[in-house]
């Protein structure tokens, strides 16, 4: 009877560890294929008035590397880009890269020159749309204003990112300059731009998010 006990303790042992081994097995696969991130964004992506290879996305693809994670990373990010930029261009860089993700950090500018919500909205719903039917997910990575243009405007402006990412059902970042936006020190002369030390603090701010896509 002992005998049996034994083979049967033997016989859990080794489906324990296969379960072990399948999870280990499968938890690498979600990284083994090789995935493209499109990175459509402004200058705060496009390493605006910083050192080449000083950005978040420079630092982004590093830490990819660090990370052994299988990744292309195609940085279409243009200073000055608005969201309506940013919809003419989008269904090129699909058809071009096939982006198994696609990360929009668009809307700073539309707010910051006070143009129409309305627009900026249908623009980057537009833009989520053609991702999608492109088979790609997204990142939607939200951006706040100062009250330049009234309180209301600028409250009306961060909440599009909220409302867009729970009506197309994406992936949000809250802020991208979290944790840079209340430290002066850590922008340039014109008080928009961070500066390069700012750039690891805002990839970690995107990082579990795209993390998170990037294991689906």
């Amino acid at each position: 009877m002992q005998d049996k006990f034994r083979k049967l303790e033997n016989v859990t042992g080794w489906l324990r560890m296969a379960a072990a081994l399948s999870l280990v097995f499968f938890a690498t696969c979600a990284y083994s294929a090789s995935k493209t991130v499109l990175v459509l964004g402004d200058s705060l992506s496009a390493e605006y008035g910083i050192a080449r290879g000083a950005g978040w996305v420079t630092l982004l693809e590093q830490r990819l590397k660090a990370e052994r994670i299988d990744a292309n990373i195609v940085n279409a990010s243009i200073s000055g880009e608005t969201t309506s930029g940013g919809k003419a261009r989008l269904p090129g860089l699909l058809g071009q890269h096939r982006p198994h993700i696609v990360v929009i950090e668009l809307g700073g500018n539309d707010g910051l020159r006070g143009l129409p919500l309305a627009s900026a909205e249908a623009n980057l719903r537009n833009m989520i749309q053609e991702a999608q039917k492109a088979k790609a997910k997204v990142l939607l990575v939200g951006m706040q204003i100062p009250p330049n243009y009234g309180r209301e405007y600028a409250d009306r402006f961060a909440g599009l990112y909220e409302k867009l990412s729970k009506e197309a059902k994406v992936s949000l970042v809250p802020f991208l300059l979290e944790g840079v936006a209340s430290r002066p020190q850590l922008f340039q002369a014109d008080r928009i731009h961070p500066l390069a030390e700012a750039q690891p603090i805002m990839l970690d701010n995107i990082w579990p998010h795209l993390k998170s896509l990037l294991q689906r």
